[in-house]
């Protein structure tokens, strides 16, 4: 399309939901219900962890990045989405829609790396407890944090400068309900190759990459436990990592459909349905998960509630 065909778009709208009123408002007071519990319950791991000693070990620090980001993760996309609800304010700028697709991604992506080094850090813990200490110490910890924290965000920096390059003429309608790179690519009007090419490669290097450590992790873990003699010895060490793995099935069941695929040209319904166990729903489980599965944080609540 020549250049004088095109039109400036400056903002953007999203569409949201599909319905009647009152699905909308079903969904903005079950969407509301969720996102509540989900900040109190990621805030409650955090508070948990630092104020119980017993709880200041690497496997618990990662928990507490996790949590700092699923809070985050969902605040990106979920409020923006109960104005949707409620049919107000479905507009956002060119540079608000891209700042949110830009954290929104920049939060999985650091999501991504995180769980890999959490199933790092338990594969030292049970394949090599003796020199654990010394290994996973809080230097090598924090460090670790930092690097998926930066690799996180640097990462999409480059799918959201190339789509800040794009044209977009006249259709401004986002089929989703937060700013997504594959809303982008169906609305430009230009040339989307190599932004399609960027993003599937980097969804592959960073789900792909992370899912190889993750998975060669619970390998030598499964492998350790299963030569331990007694079944008592099996079932201790394997509850270590249960809450761990109970989290990896939920996030990379949902999102290797997302973002493993070569075209973003079709099922934008069903990426919009997917999303929502992805963004709204894991984030609001992990504290239950890390919570009902995990005995010493079990019992750290327990002393809380008692000492109250």
């Amino acid at each position: 399309m020549g250049k004088s065909n095109e039109t400036t778009v400056m903002e953007f709208i999203l569409l949201g939901f599909p319905g009647s009123l009152y699905l909308h408002i079903s969904m903005f007071m079950l969407f509301l219900l969720m996102y509540i519990l989900t900040v109190i319950g990621n805030m409650a791991i955090i508070t948990l962890v630092m104020t119980d000693h017993r709880l200041r070990t690497p496997m618990y620090f990662f928990l507490c990045n996790l949590s700092f980001l699923e809070i985050w993760y969902t605040t990106a996309s979920v409020p923006k989405t109960l104005a949707i609800f409620l049919g107000k304010s479905r507009t956002l700028s060119f540079p608000s829609c891209l700042l949110q697709m830009y954290f929104i991604f920049s939060f999985g992506c650091t999501e991504y790396f995180l769980l890999a080094v959490m199933a790092y850090d338990r594969y030292l813990a049970i394949c090599h407890p003796l020199r654990y200490s010394s290994i996973m110490n809080n230097t090598l910890s924090t460090q670790l944090a930092i690097a998926c924290w930066v690799c996180g965000f640097l990462v999409i920096s480059i799918p959201a400068f190339l789509i800040s390059r794009l044209s977009f003429c006249s259709l401004n309608v986002i089929n989703h309900f937060y700013c997504n790179i594959d809303s982008w690519i169906v609305l430009s009007c230009t040339d989307t190759h190599t932004v399609e090419t960027t993003a599937f490669i980097i969804s592959v290097i960073v789900i792909l990459g992370s899912c190889v450590i993750t998975l060669l992790s619970y390998i030598y873990i499964i492998s350790t436990i299963l030569r331990i003699p007694s079944a008592k010895g099996q079932q201790k060490a394997f509850s270590t990592c249960s809450s761990h793995l109970a989290v990896l099935i939920i996030w990379y069941g949902s999102t290797f459909f997302l973002y493993v695929k070569p075209s973003a040209q079709s099922s934008l319904e069903l990426t919009k349905i997917v999303n929502i166990l992805n963004t709204i729903v894991t984030p609001l489980l992990n504290p239950f998960i890390y919570t009902l599965r995990n005995r010493e944080v079990k019992e750290a609540l327990c002393n809380v509630f008692h000492g109250a």
